[in-house]
Protein backbone atom coordinates (compact mmCIF):
# COMPACT_ATOMS: atom_id res chain seq x y z
CA UNK A 1 0.00 0.00 0.00
CA UNK A 2 1.40 3.59 -0.89
CA UNK A 3 1.71 6.37 2.08
CA UNK A 4 -1.43 6.40 3.33
CA UNK A 5 -3.93 9.62 3.03
CA UNK A 6 -5.34 8.66 6.79
CA UNK A 7 -3.50 6.99 9.95
CA UNK A 8 -6.03 6.20 12.54
CA UNK A 9 -4.81 5.80 15.95
CA UNK A 10 -7.19 3.20 17.91
CA UNK A 11 -9.23 0.29 16.26
CA UNK A 12 -12.36 0.42 18.50
CA UNK A 13 -15.39 1.02 17.11
CA UNK A 14 -14.95 5.16 16.57
CA UNK A 15 -11.66 4.67 14.88
CA UNK A 16 -12.85 1.20 12.46
CA UNK A 17 -15.99 3.18 11.63
CA UNK A 18 -13.70 6.90 10.81
CA UNK A 19 -11.59 4.09 8.74
CA UNK A 20 -14.46 2.87 6.93
CA UNK A 21 -15.75 5.81 6.11
CA UNK A 22 -12.74 7.46 4.63
CA UNK A 23 -12.09 4.09 2.63
CA UNK A 24 -15.25 4.58 1.06
CA UNK A 25 -14.52 8.24 -0.21
CA UNK A 26 -11.05 6.65 -1.90
CA UNK A 27 -8.36 7.36 0.26
CA UNK A 28 -5.48 5.22 1.45
CA UNK A 29 -6.08 3.99 5.27
CA UNK A 30 -3.70 2.69 7.90
CA UNK A 31 -5.23 1.52 11.50
CA UNK A 32 -2.79 1.60 13.96
CA UNK A 33 -3.27 -0.91 17.21
CA UNK A 34 -1.07 -2.77 19.29
CA UNK A 35 -3.74 -4.60 20.80
CA UNK A 36 -5.89 -5.51 17.43
CA UNK A 37 -9.23 -4.63 16.63
CA UNK A 38 -11.98 -4.81 19.15
CA UNK A 39 -9.60 -5.04 22.29
CA UNK A 40 -10.78 -2.35 24.66
CA UNK A 41 -14.39 -1.47 25.12
CA UNK A 42 -15.33 -1.91 21.78
CA UNK A 43 -14.92 -5.76 22.11
CA UNK A 44 -17.73 -5.95 24.36
CA UNK A 45 -20.95 -8.23 24.31
CA UNK A 46 -23.88 -5.91 25.21
CA UNK A 47 -24.57 -3.99 21.93
CA UNK A 48 -28.08 -1.86 22.68
CA UNK A 49 -28.15 0.78 19.98
CA UNK A 50 -30.89 2.68 22.28
CA UNK A 51 -32.02 6.55 21.26
CA UNK A 52 -32.99 8.94 23.24
CA UNK A 53 -36.41 9.79 24.68
CA UNK A 54 -37.88 11.94 22.35
CA UNK A 55 -38.37 15.22 23.88
CA UNK A 56 -36.37 18.18 25.01
CA UNK A 57 -34.49 17.77 21.79
CA UNK A 58 -31.10 18.71 21.14
CA UNK A 59 -28.06 18.40 18.75
CA UNK A 60 -27.16 15.49 20.56
CA UNK A 61 -30.17 13.73 20.13
CA UNK A 62 -30.29 15.08 16.71
CA UNK A 63 -27.09 13.68 15.75
CA UNK A 64 -28.22 10.35 17.49
CA UNK A 65 -31.02 10.15 15.67
CA UNK A 66 -29.45 10.57 11.95
CA UNK A 67 -26.71 7.77 13.14
CA UNK A 68 -29.49 5.41 14.10
CA UNK A 69 -30.90 6.00 11.11
CA UNK A 70 -27.74 5.14 8.80
CA UNK A 71 -27.07 2.07 10.68
CA UNK A 72 -28.79 -0.51 8.45
CA UNK A 73 -27.30 0.77 5.41
CA UNK A 74 -23.82 1.17 7.32
CA UNK A 75 -24.15 -2.60 8.42
CA UNK A 76 -25.36 -4.03 5.69
CA UNK A 77 -22.11 -2.65 3.83
CA UNK A 78 -20.06 -3.84 6.53
CA UNK A 79 -21.43 -7.08 6.07
CA UNK A 80 -21.31 -7.36 2.34
CA UNK A 81 -17.83 -6.24 1.47
CA UNK A 82 -16.61 -8.24 4.96
CA UNK A 83 -18.78 -11.55 4.38
CA UNK A 84 -19.05 -11.67 8.10
CA UNK A 85 -22.28 -10.30 10.10
CA UNK A 86 -22.48 -7.78 12.48
CA UNK A 87 -25.36 -8.81 14.17
CA UNK A 88 -26.97 -5.99 13.18
CA UNK A 89 -30.75 -5.98 13.39
CA UNK A 90 -33.89 -3.00 14.00
CA UNK A 91 -35.21 -5.51 17.04
CA UNK A 92 -36.94 -2.53 18.79
CA UNK A 93 -37.05 -2.00 22.73
CA UNK A 94 -39.62 -2.92 25.15
CA UNK A 95 -39.73 -1.06 28.48
CA UNK A 96 -42.27 -2.11 31.38
CA UNK A 97 -45.13 1.04 31.32
CA UNK A 98 -44.23 2.61 34.82
CA UNK A 99 -47.02 3.48 37.04
CA UNK A 100 -48.51 6.36 36.49
CA UNK A 101 -46.96 6.71 33.25
CA UNK A 102 -49.43 6.38 30.20
CA UNK A 103 -49.96 10.13 29.23
CA UNK A 104 -45.85 10.87 29.85
CA UNK A 105 -46.00 7.46 27.70
CA UNK A 106 -48.52 9.54 25.39
CA UNK A 107 -46.29 12.64 25.26
CA UNK A 108 -43.47 11.07 24.42
CA UNK A 109 -44.94 9.23 21.11
CA UNK A 110 -46.61 11.97 20.27
CA UNK A 111 -42.55 13.77 20.14
CA UNK A 112 -41.33 10.75 18.32
CA UNK A 113 -43.69 11.30 15.48
CA UNK A 114 -42.02 14.63 14.97
CA UNK A 115 -39.02 14.45 16.17
CA UNK A 116 -37.79 10.60 14.71
CA UNK A 117 -39.70 12.14 11.62
CA UNK A 118 -41.86 9.20 11.04
CA UNK A 119 -39.48 6.71 10.38
CA UNK A 120 -39.94 5.17 14.14
CA UNK A 121 -42.54 4.76 16.62
CA UNK A 122 -42.99 5.28 20.49
CA UNK A 123 -46.20 3.64 21.93
CA UNK A 124 -47.49 2.04 24.27
CA UNK A 125 -48.90 -1.80 23.70
CA UNK A 126 -50.10 -4.82 25.25
CA UNK A 127 -46.93 -6.65 26.61
CA UNK A 128 -48.99 -10.14 25.88
CA UNK A 129 -48.32 -8.89 21.87
CA UNK A 130 -44.61 -10.10 22.64
CA UNK A 131 -43.01 -13.54 22.80
CA UNK A 132 -41.18 -12.78 25.61
CA UNK A 133 -42.28 -9.30 27.39
CA UNK A 134 -40.83 -8.08 30.93
CA UNK A 135 -42.58 -8.08 33.94
CA UNK A 136 -45.08 -5.07 34.27
CA UNK A 137 -47.63 -4.51 36.37
CA UNK A 138 -50.30 -3.80 34.70
CA UNK A 139 -49.27 -5.89 31.63
CA UNK A 140 -48.30 -3.38 29.14
CA UNK A 141 -44.97 -2.21 27.72
CA UNK A 142 -43.56 0.76 26.06
CA UNK A 143 -42.50 -0.07 22.51
CA UNK A 144 -39.89 1.84 20.29
CA UNK A 145 -39.07 0.92 17.30
CA UNK A 146 -36.25 2.67 16.68
CA UNK A 147 -33.87 0.33 18.70
CA UNK A 148 -31.37 -1.53 17.19
CA UNK A 149 -28.40 -4.13 18.36
CA UNK A 150 -25.15 -5.57 17.18
CA UNK A 151 -22.77 -7.86 18.56
CA UNK A 152 -19.74 -5.31 19.56
CA UNK A 153 -17.20 -7.93 19.42
CA UNK A 154 -18.63 -9.16 15.80
CA UNK A 155 -19.22 -5.54 14.29
CA UNK A 156 -15.53 -4.91 14.98
CA UNK A 157 -14.24 -8.20 13.82
CA UNK A 158 -16.77 -7.31 10.30
CA UNK A 159 -15.77 -4.06 10.33
CA UNK A 160 -11.64 -4.74 10.29
CA UNK A 161 -12.41 -7.39 7.78
CA UNK A 162 -14.36 -4.83 5.40
CA UNK A 163 -11.66 -2.13 5.72
CA UNK A 164 -9.23 -4.89 4.57
CA UNK A 165 -11.02 -6.14 1.85
CA UNK A 166 -11.33 -2.67 0.90
CA UNK A 167 -7.69 -2.28 0.75
CA UNK A 168 -7.01 -0.40 3.85
CA UNK A 169 -4.32 -1.87 6.59
CA UNK A 170 -4.85 -3.02 10.09
CA UNK A 171 -1.38 -3.04 12.22
CA UNK A 172 0.03 -3.13 15.81
CA UNK A 173 2.53 -0.71 14.99
CA UNK A 174 3.40 1.87 11.96
CA UNK A 175 4.46 5.37 11.48
CA UNK A 176 2.12 8.32 10.74
CA UNK A 177 0.96 9.71 7.21
CA UNK A 178 -1.60 11.62 5.94
CA UNK A 179 -4.24 13.04 8.02
CA UNK A 180 -3.95 11.58 11.53
CA UNK A 181 -6.77 11.28 13.98
CA UNK A 182 -6.79 9.33 17.40
CA UNK A 183 -9.46 6.99 18.74
CA UNK A 184 -7.84 5.38 21.64
CA UNK A 185 -10.60 5.55 24.23
CA UNK A 186 -9.57 5.99 28.06
CA UNK A 187 -6.08 6.07 27.35
CA UNK A 188 -6.17 9.16 25.41
CA UNK A 189 -8.58 11.06 27.85
CA UNK A 190 -6.12 10.26 30.57
CA UNK A 191 -3.09 12.15 28.54
CA UNK A 192 -5.97 14.61 28.55
CA UNK A 193 -6.56 14.53 32.20
CA UNK A 194 -2.63 15.17 32.73
CA UNK A 195 -2.79 18.48 30.34
CA UNK A 196 -5.04 19.95 31.66
CA UNK A 197 -6.62 21.86 34.75
CA UNK A 198 -9.98 19.58 35.10
CA UNK A 199 -11.21 16.59 34.53
CA UNK A 200 -11.61 16.51 30.42
CA UNK A 201 -13.06 12.93 30.49
CA UNK A 202 -12.64 9.59 32.42
CA UNK A 203 -13.04 5.57 32.49
CA UNK A 204 -15.91 4.05 32.95
CA UNK A 205 -15.50 0.82 34.12
CA UNK A 206 -18.74 -1.91 32.62
CA UNK A 207 -19.62 -5.47 33.63
CA UNK A 208 -21.64 -7.24 31.16
CA UNK A 209 -22.53 -10.97 30.21
CA UNK A 210 -23.96 -13.41 28.02
CA UNK A 211 -26.86 -16.13 28.40
CA UNK A 212 -27.30 -19.87 26.69
CA UNK A 213 -31.24 -18.18 25.59
CA UNK A 214 -32.23 -17.78 22.23
CA UNK A 215 -35.07 -15.24 21.17
CA UNK A 216 -33.15 -13.20 18.00
CA UNK A 217 -36.12 -11.95 16.50
CA UNK A 218 -37.40 -10.63 19.86
CA UNK A 219 -37.11 -6.74 20.72
CA UNK A 220 -34.45 -5.85 23.13
CA UNK A 221 -35.78 -4.78 27.03
CA UNK A 222 -34.90 -2.35 29.44
CA UNK A 223 -35.90 -3.11 32.74
CA UNK A 224 -34.93 -3.15 36.49
CA UNK A 225 -31.86 -0.73 35.08
CA UNK A 226 -30.52 -3.26 32.85
CA UNK A 227 -30.69 -3.87 28.92
CA UNK A 228 -31.27 -7.12 27.78
CA UNK A 229 -30.02 -8.04 23.93
CA UNK A 230 -30.81 -11.06 22.37
CA UNK A 231 -28.29 -11.84 19.58
CA UNK A 232 -28.86 -13.45 16.10
CA UNK A 233 -26.55 -16.52 17.18
CA UNK A 234 -28.99 -17.34 20.33
CA UNK A 235 -27.35 -16.17 22.71
CA UNK A 236 -28.84 -13.15 25.46
CA UNK A 237 -26.82 -10.18 26.31
CA UNK A 238 -27.16 -8.91 29.66
CA UNK A 239 -25.20 -5.18 31.05
CA UNK A 240 -24.20 -3.33 32.28
CA UNK A 241 -22.43 -1.89 35.76
CA UNK A 242 -20.97 1.85 35.42
CA UNK A 243 -18.41 2.02 37.92
CA UNK A 244 -16.55 5.47 37.86
CA UNK A 245 -14.69 3.73 40.89
CA UNK A 246 -13.19 0.55 41.17
CA UNK A 247 -10.08 -2.06 42.21
CA UNK A 248 -9.52 -4.05 39.43
CA UNK A 249 -10.79 -4.78 35.65
CA UNK A 250 -12.32 -8.51 37.03
CA UNK A 251 -15.88 -9.32 37.09
CA UNK A 252 -17.12 -9.57 40.31
CA UNK A 253 -20.62 -9.24 42.52
CA UNK A 254 -21.82 -6.44 40.59
CA UNK A 255 -21.80 -8.13 37.61
CA UNK A 256 -24.41 -10.98 39.54
CA UNK A 257 -26.53 -8.04 40.89
CA UNK A 258 -26.79 -7.50 37.24
CA UNK A 259 -27.62 -10.98 36.08
CA UNK A 260 -29.95 -11.13 39.08
CA UNK A 261 -31.91 -8.25 37.85
CA UNK A 262 -32.10 -9.52 34.44
CA UNK A 263 -33.61 -12.22 35.53
CA UNK A 264 -36.05 -10.69 37.68
CA UNK A 265 -36.93 -8.10 34.41
CA UNK A 266 -37.42 -11.43 32.08
CA UNK A 267 -38.32 -14.20 34.00
CA UNK A 268 -37.82 -16.66 31.03
CA UNK A 269 -33.70 -16.26 31.63
CA UNK A 270 -34.29 -17.95 34.98
CA UNK A 271 -32.08 -20.73 34.57
CA UNK A 272 -30.07 -19.87 31.28
CA UNK A 273 -26.72 -20.75 31.77
CA UNK A 274 -23.69 -17.81 32.37
CA UNK A 275 -21.61 -18.59 28.69
CA UNK A 276 -19.38 -15.69 29.13
CA UNK A 277 -18.33 -12.85 31.54
CA UNK A 278 -17.31 -9.55 30.18
CA UNK A 279 -15.58 -6.05 31.81
CA UNK A 280 -14.01 -3.15 30.25
CA UNK A 281 -13.04 0.38 30.47
CA UNK A 282 -15.81 2.66 28.39
CA UNK A 283 -14.17 6.22 27.59
CA UNK A 284 -16.89 8.93 28.54
CA UNK A 285 -16.11 12.54 28.04
CA UNK A 286 -16.63 15.41 30.92
CA UNK A 287 -19.41 16.56 28.23
CA UNK A 288 -21.14 13.08 27.99
CA UNK A 289 -21.01 13.70 24.21
CA UNK A 290 -18.34 12.32 21.90
CA UNK A 291 -15.69 14.30 21.43
CA UNK A 292 -14.69 15.28 17.91
CA UNK A 293 -12.77 17.42 15.86
CA UNK A 294 -9.02 19.11 16.16
CA UNK A 295 -6.93 16.79 18.62
CA UNK A 296 -6.09 19.16 21.79
CA UNK A 297 -2.51 17.44 22.17
CA UNK A 298 -1.56 17.17 18.73
CA UNK A 299 -1.30 19.97 16.68
CA UNK A 300 -2.72 19.45 13.14
CA UNK A 301 -4.22 16.34 14.09
CA UNK A 302 -7.96 15.31 15.22
CA UNK A 303 -9.77 12.83 17.88
CA UNK A 304 -12.77 11.11 18.17
CA UNK A 305 -13.49 9.79 21.65
CA UNK A 306 -15.95 9.70 24.58
CA UNK A 307 -18.38 6.63 22.90
CA UNK A 308 -19.14 5.44 26.17
CA UNK A 309 -22.61 3.69 26.37
CA UNK A 310 -23.60 5.25 22.77
CA UNK A 311 -20.66 4.50 20.53
CA UNK A 312 -21.99 2.43 18.16
CA UNK A 313 -25.23 3.71 18.32
CA UNK A 314 -23.01 6.75 17.30
CA UNK A 315 -20.26 5.30 14.69
CA UNK A 316 -22.02 5.35 11.51
CA UNK A 317 -22.18 9.24 11.89
CA UNK A 318 -19.08 9.58 13.34
CA UNK A 319 -17.83 7.90 10.71
CA UNK A 320 -18.98 10.08 8.25
CA UNK A 321 -18.50 13.72 9.49
CA UNK A 322 -14.99 12.81 10.78
CA UNK A 323 -14.19 11.48 7.42
CA UNK A 324 -15.77 14.82 5.79
CA UNK A 325 -13.87 16.98 7.88
CA UNK A 326 -10.74 15.01 7.32
CA UNK A 327 -10.84 14.72 3.81
CA UNK A 328 -13.03 17.35 2.12
CA UNK A 329 -12.70 20.29 5.09
CA UNK A 330 -16.27 20.25 5.66
CA UNK A 331 -16.88 20.64 9.20
CA UNK A 332 -20.20 19.17 10.41
CA UNK A 333 -19.72 18.21 13.81
CA UNK A 334 -21.73 20.18 16.46
CA UNK A 335 -20.28 22.59 19.16
CA UNK A 336 -21.37 19.98 21.97
CA UNK A 337 -19.38 17.83 20.61
CA UNK A 338 -15.53 19.55 20.30
CA UNK A 339 -13.55 19.10 22.54
CA UNK A 340 -13.30 22.83 24.44
CA UNK A 341 -17.10 21.03 25.52
CA UNK A 342 -15.27 18.69 27.76
CA UNK A 343 -12.58 21.40 28.72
Amino acid sequence: MAMADITVRGAGVFGLAIAWACLLRGASVQVIDPAGPGAGASGGIVGALAPHVPENWNDKKAFQLDSLLMAEDFWRGVSEASGRSPGYARTGRLQPLPEGGAELAGARGQGAETLWQGRAAWRVESASDFAHPPATDDGRVIHDTLTARVHPAQACAALSAAIIARGGKIAATGADAGHVLWATGAADLALLNAAHHRQVGAAIKGQAALLDFAMPDQPQIFAGGVHIVPHEDGTTAVGSTTEREFGSLATDAQLGDVIAAARAALPALEGAPVIQRWSGLRPRARSRAPMLGAHPLHSGQFIANGGFKIGFGMAPKVGDVMARLMLEAEDLIPDGFRPDASM
